[in-house]
């Protein structure tokens, strides 16, 4: 059985609305999510989030755990309910309303903040995430395995090179890996969007846009 498969059969694939919410904090804009379906309301924070735009997406969603996630807010303890999910597929887009975004009721905390609040970690370099053999800040795509050296190229791609590893050079279409650490995810979107690249969020891919020719 393949893990796409295995992930699948522990899922509850439920139909549902989720709303992203785009928040600036210190390590750059990310999102955070709220999941309704008819199981309830979750809360939901997923580094596949962090290539998606604001706004509300309707489709089947891949709930993989529910569970509850505790922190200090306001000098008291309060409690979110939280789902993970193990895939999506979208129908819909829609924008987030203002009064929508203003009643958003989900603590707005960083996920690099929160899964490492007592660690400072210094953000990776494009150089040093391309050789790193540290799984969480590997970006060659999932179940790819790494060749026996890894040597950024030379010349003026040489950042780009090491910033997406495997995936450089870049093909019209690709998807990224959101299985490697935020701070490298992030830096390989906000690249992508210099380099006139556009996500899609229904197919869930990026692809190079299309360059209009002067008439």
């Amino acid at each position: 059985m393949t893990a796409a498969n295995q992930a699948h059969l522990e899922s509850i694939i439920v139909p549902g609305q989720l709303k992203l919410r785009t928040i600036r904090g210190r390590h750059g804009p990310f999102n955070v999510g709220l999941l309704a379906c008819p199981l309830g309301e979750f809360v939901v924070k997923d580094p596949e989030f962090e290539q998606y735009k604001e706004g509300k997406y309707d489709g089947e969603f891949a709930i993989g755990r529910i569970f509850a996630k505790s922190f200090v807010s306001l000098g008291g303890v309060r409690v979110e309910i939280r789902a993970s999910l193990n895939g999506m597929t979208l129908s819909g887009i829609d924008k987030l309303g203002r009064e929508e975004a203003r009643n958003f009721n989900v603590q707005e905390v960083d996920p690099i903040d929160e899964d490492q609040p007592a660690t400072a970690v210094a953000t990776p370099t494009a150089a040093s995430a391309l050789s790193s053999n540290d799984p969480l800040i590997d970006t060659r795509p999932f179940g790819m395995d790494a060749p026996a050296t890894v040597t950024a190229a030379d010349g003026p791609d040489a950042e780009d090179a090491a910033l997406f590893g495997l995936l450089w050079p870049l093909a019209e279409t690709f998807k990224l890996d959101s299985t490697i650490d935020r701070r490298t995810l992030r830096l390989q979107c906000a690249r992508l969007n210099k380099l006139g690249y556009s996500f899609d969020a229904t197919s869930q891919q990026w692809q190079r846009t299309p360059v209009l020719e002067a008439a």
